[in-house]
């Protein structure tokens, strides 16, 4: 005989903080009453399915998306050969001035200016690449 039900999944103990979490954070929100939050809680450490414990974050809104930290990060430099080939650049330029500033024996450190440039267009390009791989969804209300 066929069992033609769907396969549940069991509901581990970190999905179930997870969810807890949620609903706590809904609550300090505001979105939900004291009681609800209780009353949620107390379902979300009974549940033992994860299809129960989505039933309880149903109509809670979704969390927003992180937010891009600094623009210029080792995984961003082995995501992006662009970016790379950028700070070869800027690197290889600001040794040059820095070679000939020190070699001519000028008094003002003059190559402070051009690496500070290089290293302003340097960041730009890594932020640019930053926005364009993030999703440009709306948390869902």
């Amino acid at each position: 005989m066929e069992d033609n039900r769907t396969a549940r999944i069991r509901a581990a103990d970190a999905d179930r903080e997870r969810v807890a979490t949620a609903v706590q954070t809904a609550g300090s929100e505001g979105r939900l009453t004291l009681e609800e939050v209780e009353e949620r809680l107390t379902h979300v450490y009974a549940a033992r399915f994860t299809d129960e414990l989505g039933t309880l974050t149903a109509d809670l809104p979704r969390p927003a998306p992180a937010r891009p930290g600094f623009p210029l990060t080792r995984a961003a430099l082995r995501r992006h050969p662009a970016l790379r080939l950028h700070l070869a650049v800027v690197v290889a330029i600001a040794v040059v001035a820095i070679v000939r500033w020190a070699v001519l024996g000028a008094g003002v450190f003059w190559p402070a200016f051009p690496i500070f440039w290089l290293a302003v267009s340097l960041f730009v390009h890594a932020r640019v690449r930053s926005f364009r791989e993030r999703p440009g969804t709306a948390v869902p209300y």
